[in-house]
């Protein structure tokens, strides 16, 4: 009661100061905060220093309220959450999505806390809800789309698969108006034929069941329009062609022992497959094993009336509130703070995040790939558990256990067989990793593994092995300059280095530690390559008008880091005009960073733009066409 009081003294002298700005739709930050954490408490079940925290954070970010008196007033727990919400808040201040160049610091803010990606999760389904009027189309498509790439994938990565279906199903209303529109009206106008389905497939099972003396409810639920447009998508069919449009939901109202509840979930399996003909392919038990967000049910589809295959899902209370609202209720029933397999997950991001040296781009989409990442369960021959993305590898594995064991992995025993080092893994596995003394990271095992956590711990490898190497070369090299009593010169052996096509220093050594660039042969050119430089009469060249012209353009781009210039031949420059759309000077255009580092111009209305946009949102950069004063070469200048 007290917080409250404070809470309330504190929001009411920050209306008074009238510095409390609005965002983008013009929502007002107070009220747009209550409705977040009512989200956050009602839908995700966090109470207390989360609540104060998001009531607070605006105040903080306007510099109406110290941290240090949140901290004094509200304590610890509240100030950390506060300090991790005006981080990512202050990301997004020069646009409702997040830019390119801040999706990595965005990331690395939700590695810190998990309740900052809950309570960021609860502000963009309040955003998404409110912007339905709004005339700022253009904004509300940005949000829209990264809700789609960003949000929904993290929604359901903790398990929160309301508000992930909630998400996904606003995003296509805002960006796909049409087809939401079209399923929507398709799904009004077969409610009823669905309904009574649905009414004549539980009526035997609702019947049975009780007979059995079990508590329990039973309903049907419609799949989200999203996840229908996905199957339509995928499936390559109308609405009309896709069956499993519903699935059966039974909530068994079980004591909390893990043993009774498990027993129960059965019994009800055993009633249902004596009832139905059971697809054995389409079974899921997350009973024995649940995922690593706390989700535990049991799924079976069977073959109901009229030939049609029906989804049941099978949990109890307990487990029903966990898949509603994720980490929050999976830490209440277990009374812990953390999870050990998102720790673990989210550990890996910040892993990969933190390298320096790791590409961005590349480490974003592998961590979207890891949101949706379906599990595996593998098992050492000693018993023990692992949990590991489908489609990881015996490296992965390896990898997965200890750096040490992954960088001397040299193959394994996969259930007694032997087995190399790129073969799947499958759940059920039992793996005895194989090592050798000799055996080092290569380049190719970037290829060969699929987790996060084993790239980032290659890379890390490899940096260092040749961080080695190139300390070996250059203690070779300056151990032969002694020899030969020469003196070193850092200026001549830069020039020599690229007179002999080497991109960098690091290359350079690399070659010598490889024994590809003989040392003898590269003194005798360094003594060459002095003379040169103390006699330089010989190397004159003599440029043409035109070619000091081209040079003093090349110059003038190099002081504006944001132009680039391409010439008739479009030389010089990593980046080309898509063929899907074929762009001309003139058009309007955006540019999309491809895998390998380069751009590609798009026209903004390019077929693909849109699916470009929902996937890999960040990887878009504005551009626009700018003409020099001669109107020979044409100017792009992108704005990261």
């Amino acid at each position: 009661m007290k917080d409250c009081q404070k809470l309330k003294k504190h929001l009411i002298k920050a209306a008074e100061c009238n510095k409390l700005q609005r965002n983008n739709f013009g929502m007002n930050p107070v009220i747009r905060d209550l409705q977040t954490a009512v989200i956050v408490s009602e839908e995700i079940g966090m109470k207390g220093s989360c609540l104060i925290g998001i009531m607070l954070h605006e105040i903080v970010k306007g510099g109406i309220l110290k941290i240090d008196s949140v901290q004094s007033e509200f304590g610890d727990d509240v100030a950390s959450i506060i300090k991790g919400l005006v981080k990512t808040n202050e990301l997004y201040a020069k646009s409702p999505a997040i830019e390119s160049e801040n999706f990595r610091n965005l990331l690395l803010s939700f590695a810190e806390d998990m309740r900052v990606i809950l309570i960021m999760i609860a502000d963009r389904v309040n955003i998404m809800r409110q912007i339905k009027d709004t005339d700022n189309d253009d904004d509300r498509l940005k949000v829209a789309y990264e809700a789609a790439y960003l949000y929904a994938p993290l929604a359901h990565k903790l398990g929160l698969y309301k508000l992930k279906s909630e998400l996904e199903d606003l995003s296509l209303k805002y960006t796909q108006r049409d087809t939401y529109y079209l399923i929507k009206e398709k799904l009004n106008q077969t409610k009823a034929s669905r309904d009574k389905y649905i009414a004549s497939f539980i009526d035997p099972i609702n019947k049975m069941v009780k007979e059995a003396g079990l508590q329990f409810d039973i309903k049907g639920r419609t799949k989200s329009i999203h996840s229908i447009w996905q199957k339509m998508q995928k499936q390559k069919t109308s609405f009309e062609g896709i069956y499993d449009l519903f699935a059966i939901r039974i909530i068994l109202d079980s004591d909390p022992d893990p043993a009774k509840e498990k027993q129960e979930c059965w019994q009800v399996y055993s009633i249902i497959t004596d009832m139905y003909q059971p697809n054995p392919k389409r079974l899921r038990d997350w009973l024995s094993i649940p995922k690593s967000n706390g989700y535990e049910s049991l799924h079976i589809t069977v073959m109901g009336p009229e030939g049609r295959w029906v989804e049941v899902q099978i949990r109890t209370r307990r487990m029903d509130e966990i898949a509603e609202r994720g980490l929050a209720a999976h830490w209440r029933y277990k009374g812990v703070k953390g999870e050990t397999g998102l720790d673990e997950w989210l550990t890996s991001v910040r892993e990969a995040l933190e390298n320096a040296e790791s590409d961005s781009m590349k480490v974003m989409d592998q961590f979207k790939m890891d949101l949706y990442e379906d599990e595996v369960f593998v098992f050492t021959p000693k018993g023990d558990l692992f949990k590991l993305a489908k489609g990881a590898t015996v490296l992965d594995f390896a990898f997965h256990i200890h750096s040490k064991l992954g960088c001397k992995c040299i193959g394994a025993k996969v259930n007694g067989k032997n087995a190399q080092i790129k073969q799947k893994l499958n759940s059920g596995d039992q793996v005895e990793i194989t090592i050798s003394n000799t055996q080092t990271p290569k380049q190719d095992w970037l290829n060969i593994v699929t987790t996060s956590k084993a790239r980032t711990k290659i890379r890390q490898a490899l940096k260092e092995m040749a961080a080695r190497q190139h300390d070996f070369a250059k203690e070779t090299l300056e151990r032969k300059f002694k020899n030969r009593k020469l003196e070193y010169d850092e200026a001549t052996m830069m020039r020599l280095i690229k007179r002999l096509g080497f991109k960098n220093v690091t290359e350079f050594y690399q070659s010598i530690a490889d024994g590809g660039l003989d040392v003898n042969g590269l003194l005798d050119k360094y003594v060459e390559q002095q003379k040169r430089d103390n006699d330089p009469h010989d190397e004159i060249t003599y440029r043409s008008a035109e070619g000091y012209n081209l040079q003093a353009i090349q110059e003038e781009t190099t002081s504006k880091e944001d132009v680039l210039v391409i010439d008739q031949n479009l030389k010089g420059l990593d980046f080309k005009l898509a063929k899907c759309c074929n762009p001309i000077y003139g058009d309007d255009v955006f540019g999309f960073v491809t895998v390998a580092g380069g751009i590609k111009i798009h026209r903004i209305d390019c077929p693909n733009a849109g699916q470009m946009h929902e996937r890999f949102g960040y990887r878009i950069v504005k551009a626009r066409w700018q003409v020099n004063r001669k109107e020979r070469n044409i100017r792009l200048r992108c704005v990261w």
